[in-house]
Order: structure tokens, then C-alpha cells, then sequence
């Protein structure tokens, strides 16, 4: 039976506390070593950053007693793929293997002037740290780092560790490299640490994901471009038409009208809307769109952007009509919906709307699946008990309206594991954009509940 204080904490979890009190200061000085490292997977003039961040990692897993290497497999096409680390703890005979799950490699950083600090240059302003990758996803892997710092060199679970170097440009060997490597990454829990809380300070485990599906559309109206005075008004340009093609994907309400597509009205927390407006930069006057929970219009139910429009410039504008027009459309899907299948239904709603009997055709490019936790399971309650006590907050389900699609492949290639989704994220941690930060009490907090996790799993 467990020493238990009426704080409802445990000697033990006070032990943890008191190992992660000593050491975090030199895990916050790891994150700032992490993220002086440029390691952007899409810029090939990084590729030698990648390279010296996987390295690195593998010299600090190992400097915790761990076994690390340094792995590529190439992608299905036969793209080189980025370096992967895997370090594997000491074996542990008759207790469960946990797979660990980060990335090292990060997002470019745009538009340098937009950033009030050097990007690569790790910064501590009040309880936050600044920086690219500070929160996405050097801080998963900080939580990694330190989870083992404070169980030593002998852990009460089988540990692997895998901390990917091609994330933020879709993973493209992720599949080649798991089949590669499934028997030395095979494990009965999966925990990846690259999603977030629900606010700072408040945690939260990921219940869904929603999937993406890409397709590009071109609108045909003549063979080639005409006078806007000798044919205009019996003869719509394709930017008009392609505007009122657009148009149809929505009803009066801006939800999506492509028919099939699913969705869910309720959430299991409450958004509030002066909160998302400020978090989006919504100016005012603009009206939300959509109807449900405003957080399930966000992670249970689809939506569609135009991400790509090509057309004429107003700098190089002329009085022709328009004969053709392309853009490029993101639909995000609802958890357990099939990319594939969606893609299908929206290309079924263009060609059915065509305007004025345009010629659209659509091309399917890229999709990638959702994902739906099990809530009920052992381990999802464990994890939410971990993250309440490590908080002193009682932990909620949420989900993401971005898309993780890697997951989907970890649920298929180790269809026996349970895959659990947290992260250390937040409203405030701007990843992908300037000044990205990551609170620090927040960092530390998940650094315990996954020691908690990990120390609690061979009882279930």
C-alpha cells in the first residue's frame, strides 16, 4: 500500500519532486542548447544542423545510461531520410515496454524581423522561454530527457526512446523507417509528446486529432483569355467562377456543406470566445463561423481552406477575362474519418457545383488520417491521474485541429499498443510562428507526471 500524505501526493511522488527541484535547472540549459541548434528539416542548408542535433541527443540519452543511435531509412520514394535517434534503457524482464515519441527537428523561422529576439538564441522572459523549437518540439523532448534523469539508470519499465528529425515536413520515411525498425521499437504504451495542454497550467491528454486531405481544383470557362469589354457578362471570368465554386462549400451559417463529411456538435470543455478571437488575432467586427461548441468546430467537426490561389496579380492587371484559374484546398476531417473517402465527397460536391457549368477538374494530393484515443482505457487513466497530481489541476480531454498523421501509422503497426497523446503546448506557444515560447512551470510539470506514468504502469 502506498504512503500517501493528506495532500493526496505520495512519498514517492515527493521524491520525484525533490530529484526533478534539483536537476531541472540544467534540463532548462538542454532546452536552450537544443534550440541554438537550427536544426529546420526542410531547408537542405540545415541538413548538417539535423545531423548535429540527432548527434547530440544521442550523446545526452546516452550520458543517462541509455543505449543511443543515430538512424535513417529512406522514404518510399527514395528521398534520404532525416536522422532519427532510438535509445533503449536497461532490460527489465516481466515489465511493459514503453515507446517514448518526440521530434528534433524544427520549423523555419519565416520572416526574421517579425521575431523580438534571435530565433536561435533561447531566451527566459518571466515563466516562459522563447525561442524555434522551444515548445515544438524541444520540450517533448526535454520531458523525455528528464523523465529519465529522474528514474535513473534502472527504471521500472522497459524504455525506448525514439525522437524523430522529419516531423514539421510530414514525416515522409516515418512508415519505412517503423517496418525497419519494428522489433526494436515495438511496445505495449506509446506516449508521444507533441500535442498540448488546454491552457498554461491547466493539462490536458489529446482525445483527437483531426485528419487533412489536400486537393487542387481548376476552373476552365474559355480556351484562352478574351477582351473584359467585347465578352464580359455573358462570359464569366474563372476567378468569379472559381469565387462562387468556392462559395458552395459552405452554407449560410460558414459550416461546411460538402455532404457526408460527419462531425460532432459537443466538446468536453468549454472555448471561450473572447479567448479564441485574441488567440487567432480575429479583428473586430469579423463574426465566427460555424455551429456547435466553438471547440468542436475547431477538433470534432471538418473545415475547408483555401490554402493556394493562383490569378493575376492587381500589379499586372489588365481588362482580359480570366480563362483559368487553380487553387489548392485543405479539408480537414473529423476524427476516424477516412482522408481518402473525404477527398472523394468534396471532389463530388465541386464537379456537382460547378457554376454556369465550368469545367472543374480535381486533382487528390496529399491526406493524412485523424486520430481517436481510447478514453477508457487503463493507461488514459493513468495518464490523466498523473498529470492531475504532477498539476495539482485536475486534467481534461481535448482535442487538435491540426493533424498528427504518423499516429495513425503506430496504431497500425503496432495495432496491440495504446497510443496516448500529451504535450506541453499551449494558447500562448505560437509554434510554427515568431517568438515561439514554451511555459516553463508547465515544462517541469510534465516532466514529473511522465516519471508518475512510467513508475505507475507495471501495477495496472
Amino acid at each position: 500500500m502506498s504512503d500517501t500524505h493528506a495532500s493526496g501526493t505520495t512519498a514517492a511522488t515527493d521524491a520525484l519532486r525533490a530529484r526533478l527541484d534539483e536537476a531541472f535547472p540544467a534540463l532548462l540549459d538542454e532546452l536552450k542548447a537544443l534550440v541554438a541548434i537550427p536544426s529546420i528539416s526542410s531547408d537542405p542548408d540545415h541538413r548538417a544542423d539535423v545531423d548535429a542535433s540527432a548527434e547530440h541527443l544521442r550523446q545526452r540519452f546516452e550520458a543517462l545510461g541509455m543505449s543511443a543511435r543515430v538512424l535513417s531509412e529512406d522514404a518510399p520514394d527514395g528521398t534520404a531520410g532525416m536522422p532519427a535517434v532510438v535509445a533503449r534503457g536497461p532490460r527489465v524482464e516481466g515489465a511493459p515496454t514503453v515507446l517514448l515519441y518526440a521530434h528534433h527537428d524544427v520549423q523555419p523561422t519565416g520572416d526574421v524581423s517579425r521575431w523580438s529576439l534571435s530565433p536561435f538564441e533561447a531566451e527566459v522572459r518571466g515563466d516562459r522561454i522563447y525561442g524555434r523549437g522551444a515548445s515544438d518540439d524541444g520540450a517533448g523532448v526535454v520531458v523525455h530527457l528528464g523523465c529519465m534523469a529522474l528514474l535513473g539508470e534502472r527504471p521500472p519499465v522497459n524504455v525506448v526512446v525514439y525522437v524523430e528529425g522529419e516531423e514539421e515536413i510530414g514525416s515522409p520515411s516515418f512508415t519505412a523507417f517503423l517496418d525497419a525498425h519494428r522489433d526494436e521499437l515495438a511496445a505495449d504504451v506509446i506516449v508521444v509528446a507533441d500535442s498540448s495542454n488546454w491552457k498554461a497550467g491547466e493539462p490536458a491528454v489529446t482525445s483527437t486529432l483531426r485528419g487533412n486531405a489536400i486537393a487542387t481544383v481548376d476552373v476552365t470557362v474559355a480556351d484562352h483569355a478574351v477582351h473584359s469589354g467585347a465578352f464580359g457578362g455573358p462570359l464569366l471570368d474563372s476567378v468569379v467562377v472559381s469565387s462562387m465554386l468556392i462559395s458552395s462549400l459552405f452554407d449560410a451559417d460558414g459550416s461546411v456543406a460538402v455532404e457526408g463529411l460527419g462531425g460532432c456538435d459537443d466538446a468536453d470543455v468549454v472555448w471561450d470566445e473572447a479567448d479564441f478571437r485574441a488567440a487567432a488575432g480575429v479583428v473586430d467586427g469579423v463574426r465566427l463561423a460555424g455551429t456547435g461548441d466553438l471547440a468542436a468546430r475547431v477538433w470534432t467537426k471538418p473545415s475547408i481552406t483555401v490554402i493556394g490561389f493562383d490569378a493575376r496579380s492587381v500589379r499586372d492587371a489588365s481588362n482580359t477575362i480570366s480563362p483559368h484559374t487553380r487553387f489548392r484546398l485543405s479539408l480537414r476531417t473529423v476524427p476516424g474519418a477516412d482522408p481518402d473517402e473525404a477527398l472523394d465527397k468534396l471532389a463530388a460536391h465541386l464537379r456537382a457545383h460547378a457554376p454556369f457549368g465550368a469545367r472543374v477538374e480535381v486533382e487528390k494530393n496529399d491526406g493524412g488520417n485523424g486520430f481517436q484515443a481510447d478514453m477508457d482505457s487503463p493507461v488514459s487513466s493513468l495518464l490523466h491521474e498523473c498529470l492531475t497530481e504532477a498539476w495539482g489541476t485536475p486534467s481534461v480531454n481535448i482535442g487538435v485541429g491540426g493533424s498528427i498523421p504518423f499516429i495513425a501509422d503506430f496504431q497500425r503497426i503496432f495495432p496491440g499498443a495504446q497510443v496516448v497523446v500529451t504535450g506541453v503546448e499551449d494558447p500562448l506557444t505560437n509554434a510554427h510562428s515568431e517568438d515561439e515560447s514554451q511555459s516553463i512551470p508547465d515544462l517541469k510539470n510534465a516532466i514529473l507526471a511522465e516519471a508518475l506514468l512510467l513508475t505507475r504502469l507495471p501495477l495496472l
